[in-house]
Order: C-alpha cells, then structure tokens, then sequence
C-alpha cells in the first residue's frame, strides 16, 4: 500500500471513530425500546409500519421527554404473557400495553403511573337499550374470549348469563354486530378502541357503567427510581398541557367514550 493510501485509510478510520463518539449512524444511534401491544385498535395497532392508539401516543410523549425522538423509538411488541419476562431480561426499556398494577407483579418489575385508569364494562350493540350492566344480563350472550376472567368474573355474578368464548375479541366483535351475541365485556378502554374502528363507527357503544378498577402502569425494571420519577413527571406534564385529553380523543372518542371516575390520574409515589 503506498503513502496515499495509507494516509486514505487512516483519515476514513479516523472519521468513523469521530461519528461513533458523537454517537452517529445509520440508525440515528441508539434506540428507546418501548413494549406495545400489537393488536389492539385504538391502544397499541400495528398496521404496515404504522403504531398507533392511546398506548402509542402515551409511549411517545414519554419518551420525548425522556430526550428520545419519535424516529428513535424501537417498538416491540408485548404480549400479556410475556410482559414481566421482556422487562427481566432487559429485551425492552419500558411497556404500555394497558399493563394493570398489581401486588404480584410488582414482585418482579415496577411501575411508573398510573396513567389511566380503567374499568370492566360491557360492548352492546347501539340500538339496545336493554342492557344497563352485569345485573341486565341474566339470560343474554355474553362473548367472551377464551381464558378471559373479565367474562368469568359476570358469570359468577350472573349465573344465568349464557356465556360463549370465541378465540379473539375481533371474533366476539363480528359475532356482536351480527347479532350473534348480545354484549362482549372486557376494560372499557379495549372496547371503546374496537368500537371506535372505522367499520363499527355508529353500530356499537360502551354501555359506560364500569364495574371493577385497573389502574394502567408504565412497567419499568425493578428499582429503577430514577426512571420512574421521570416518567411520572412526563405523565403530569401530559395532563396539564392536555396531550392526555387529546389522545383519549383522538384513539377513543369515535365511539362516545368518556374515561371513567378517577381520569385523569395522578402518578403515585415511586417505590423501590
């Protein structure tokens, strides 16, 4: 190799240490991993390269306020199961995926929020005036998904509910609107989201009288104090400017929804 040459190769080595050490690269440097769940229209949707929902616009003005741009965040999907194993194992910084506080899972991982609290409520049809709440649905079709406990929780309160399991809440949707059953029930949030979809706009509503409290956390890795403040001091600032409205708004609102009693929260204390 001759004098140009070397002197070449010296002068490119030297550029990419200087990108590397201002943290430059194709991927615009490393990224903010955020666990979402995929499948859940107006909460966490993937659709083509396109995330969006309540949980997507929460995620994203966190993150933001973390200091990381929208283009840097990593979005991983997040499925219930598999929640506290992703945070562990360092696979994802943090989950919105209407992850509930809960004393057990606080055993493994901790939380920032709430940032929302929600409720079991119930999805009828728009038309139908006859169902009010779990007391009305003694001999009605109660959709429910399999291994779902929000549904098993109505039928032990509502011994005569006649109570079906399809293997999505898609399905039990499709089987509401056709009149295959008569009321579906899960958090009011994931109902409003389906009923907010384009295909359902007008056909379906939240019945609005929730009967059970899920307070949805920010999961972050055990201990992390620091991490949790500044998520909490995000979520407050989402409240008071009202970016929190908005995206209730904009990912909820087609179907009539109103945030129950206690909405907009306000973060609790971090503990270790």
């Amino acid at each position: 190799m001759n004098i140009r040459r070397i002197g070449s190769a010296a002068a490119a080595i030297t550029l990419a240490l200087g990108l590397a050490a201002c943290g430059g690269s194709d991927d615009g440097g490393e990224k903010l991993k955020i666990g979402i769940k995929f499948d859940q229209p107006g909460l966490g949707l993937k659709e083509g390269s396109e995330y969006t929902g309540f949980d997507v616009a929460v995620a994203t003005y966190i993150a933001e306020k973390l200091g990381t741009a929208k283009d840097d965040i990593q979005w991983v999907q997040a499925p219930s199961a598999q929640r506290e194993t992703l945070l562990e194992t360092g696979q994802v910084d943090m989950i919105v995926a209407t992850y509930s506080i809960t004393d057990s899972r606080k055993e493994k991982v901790g939380f920032a929020g709430p940032y929302f609290i929600a409720g079991q409520d119930l999805l009828v049809r728009q038309d139908d005036s006859s169902i009010t709440g779990p007391e009305s649905l003694d001999g009605k079709r109660l959709c429910s998904v399999t291994g779902s406990t929000s549904a098993q929780n109505v039928k032990d309160e509502v011994p005569g509910v006649n109570l079906q399991e399809f293997g999505t809440y898609s399905e039990c949707v499709s089987a509401l609107v056709s009149n295959a059953v008569d009321a579906l029930t899960t958090d009011d949030t994931i109902l409003a989201g389906y009923a907010s979809q384009d295909q359902y706009q007008g056909q379906l509503k939240v019945v609005g009288a929730p009967f059970s409290e899920e307070l949805y956390g920010v999961g972050i890795q055990k201990g992390d104090m620091e991490k949790c403040e500044q998520i909490n001091e995000a979520i407050r600032s989402m409240i008071s400017d009202g970016s929190w409205d908005t995206a209730v708004e904009e990912n909820l609102g087609a179907a009539g929804f109103t945030p129950g009693e206690g909405n907009p929260p306000n973060p609790a204390a971090c503990a270790a």
